[in-house]
């Protein structure tokens, strides 16, 4: 039996999707529920196109896509440990200490602020968990795009004293730069479309931006 063949534990990703629904319902719009729905579309996708499926395990997939904002260190709560949060939650729900584990390595390792200060450490932790490289890209998809345009400026807005020139700033700081970390096949040839679809965003927003006066960054 493959991995794509492994029955999904319907009743833990059911009860663990009703946590992370509550849980992301504190979060602003960039960063709800409706990203945790669009990143697990996203991984499903690419798991099930993506060569070398049956190294994968989908419920590691699926679970990590769900869980991977909870503990982000943007809307860690006082008393809330980061570390071993999803472990301790998936233990709470009846997932194995084994299940627990490798998901809670997933979901550290998916961000992008952790890499760029460590990349091997990344690609190592992708040897062992096989589950993180369609989660990262996932993740990373909904980053870029038209709804990456769209969250950019809603979690820029949702912070005090934030400004437009904030959010265009953080194309060229991180956006653009995310279509050449894709880990899959899959990933890179959606992240293509994506980054075109901001590239020509941008070359809008220098052309209009010009009647200020101001220049703006190059797209």
């Amino acid at each position: 039996m493959t991995s794509t063949d492994t029955p999904v534990n319907e009743s833990l990703v059911k009860s663990v999707t009703e946590y992370v629904e509550a849980y992301m319902a504190n979060y602003d719009g960039s960063h709800d529920f409706n990203h945790i729905q669009r990143v697990l579309g996203l991984a499903k996708h690419i798991h099930a196109h993506a060569p070398h499926a049956s190294r994968r395990d989908p419920l590691i997939v699926i679970l990590s896509a769900l869980l991977h904002d909870v503990g982000d260190k943007k809307y860690l709560k006082p008393g809330e440990d980061a570390s071993s949060l999803v472990n301790d939650l998936l233990v709470s729900h009846g997932a194995t200490k084994e299940l627990a584990e490798k998901v809670q390595a997933v979901c550290l390792g998916v961000s992008y602020s952790s890499e760029i200060k460590d990349p091997a450490r990344v690609q190592e932790l992708i040897k062992v968990h096989p589950e993180l490289a369609v989660v990262q890209d996932a993740d990373r998809l909904d980053a870029i795009g038209s709804i990456g345009i769209g969250r950019v400026f809603t979690f820029t807005g949702a912070r005090t004293k934030a400004s437009m020139d904030d959010s265009i700033q953080h194309f060229h700081d991180k956006l653009l730069k995310l279509q050449s970390m894709m880990k899959t096949d899959v990933g890179r040839q959606l992240a293509e479309e994506r980054t075109r679809r901001m590239k020509e965003f941008l070359q809008w927003w220098g052309e209009e931006a010009a009647f200020s006066g101001v220049d703006a960054p190059p797209a």
